[in-house]
């Protein structure tokens, strides 16, 4: 579904990504490992077309990310949802109006936002959390909102960056269920982290970044840095 093929990421002297080649097959749990600095966040960023690589190619479903026109990158990105540390919830509104919101501006129609936004809260466990606001909620149902949200177009692929970098271990631990969850529906989810535990729990497949370059590649890995 994915495939980086020699792939190098440089900022200015600095090269965040070298030469990397990986392939990511359809309905695939990742997890990318590595220290802060290591490269996991260009990988995300190079994925949905916020970066562009200096050098090789980025196939999605044999599109070359790097050659998509600007104007087109937001028709990739409704293939892909992100789910990011920041979570950027709008605190003004409920984790209804959250997640509609991501439909509204795709001009979805007010029947389907109805419809769909329950079935998609049900599945990251918030059916009881639809009339509350951001400040009324915990740290990880924030979280599960955001995921909510990256869900609301259905996509193909969802990319989590550090999701459990601010939540306690228990919270961390209910996140990493949720994305195997809509993982085992189909859905392809890649993973970067640095935490080790939860890495090591979930059993699938593991690729260490180390300095810009893939240094481990397991299935069923481990975090072994």
């Amino acid at each position: 579904m994915i495939k980086f093929d020699k792939v190098t990421k440089a900022y200015g002297k600095i090269a965040a990504l070298k030469d990397i080649s990986i392939g990511i097959q359809k309905g695939e749990f990742l997890s990318v490992v590595g220290q802060s600095g290591a490269g996991k966040s260009t990988l995300i960023k190079l994925i949905i077309g916020e970066e562009r690589p200096d050098s090789g190619r980025i196939l999605i479903d044999d599109i070359d990310v790097a050659k998509i026109r600007s104007s087109d990158i937001p028709y990739l990105r409704r293939k892909i949802g992100v789910v990011f540390q920041d979570i950027k919830l709008l605190p003004s509104r409920t984790a209804f109006e959250n997640v509609a919101f991501a439909l509204e501006v795709s001009g979805e129609k007010e029947s389907k936002i109805k419809t769909e936004v329950p079935k998609i809260l049900e599945l990251v466990g918030l059916s009881d959390k639809t009339d509350a606001f951001p400040n009324e909620m915990s740290g990880g149902e924030k979280q599960r909102v955001a995921i909510a949200r990256a869900l609301a177009h259905k996509p193909v692929l969802l990319l989590a960056d550090e999701p459990t970098g601010n939540l306690d271990s228990i919270n961390a631990w209910e996140i990493i269920q949720v994305l195997l969850k809509i993982n085992s529906k189909g859905t392809t989810v890649v993973l970067a982290t640095h935490a080790k535990d939860l890495v090591n729990s979930i059993k699938k497949r593991v690729v260490t970044i180390e300095k810009g370059q893939v240094v481990y590649d397991q299935e069923k890995g481990k975090y072994v840095l």
